[in-house]
């Protein structure tokens, strides 16, 4: 089961710095992030959210590609693949985009939204949803940056162990 975990910063790209830093662990096998969302609130008020994976992107390609295939196989019915492929992969890539576009994974894009209104002017936060995480490893990585823990889905305690290691610079507990 993943847990999530909301982060605030003081500065507006830090929690940019962080996804960045947390990918890099990820490589390392030191966290494993089911989905991330950056949230930064400009000095004006306005609320821009960053999701880490692109739907919309990958649906087209997956489309692409299957559209493609499939209009290959179409085409050579007609003695003609490579116009089925080209057609295919044109309608594959539309229907692909707009399901992904469509379609939620991972956080909750309303609940991004709302709590994104409330971090202050000039600040940022990181929504991470997280399968598993080395904390004796991730946390000394992500101290500089000055994490504080707005919202959890860890039980009570755990998420004042994961407050008080933030605070203190040490590890919780297991």
């Amino acid at each position: 089961m993943s847990d999530l975990v909301v982060f605030g910063f003081s500065g507006l790209h830090q929690a940019d710095e962080v996804l960045n830093k947390l990918r890099s662990l990820q490589k390392a096998h030191l966290i494993d992030l089911e989905d991330a969302c950056v949230v930064e609130r400009e000095a004006d008020g306005k609320v821009h959210v960053k999701q880490a994976v692109n739907l919309t992107a990958l649906g087209a390609a997956q489309g692409g590609t299957m559209g493609a295939l499939w209009g290959g196989l179409v085409g050579l019915l007609f003695l003609n693949p490579i116009a089925g492929m080209a057609l295919g992969a044109a309608a594959g890539a539309g229907a692909g985009a707009l399901s992904g576009s469509l379609s939620d994974y991972g956080i909750n894009d309303d609940f991004v939204k709302q709590l994104g209104e409330t971090i202050p002017a000039s600040s940022s936060a990181l929504f991470v949803l997280v399968k598993s995480v080395t904390f004796d490893k991730v946390l000394p990585e992500i101290e500089p940056y000055g994490p504080r823990v707005l919202k959890t889905s860890l039980s009570n305690a755990d998420e004042e162990k994961l407050k008080a290691a933030i605070a203190a610079g040490t590890t919780p507990a297991a």
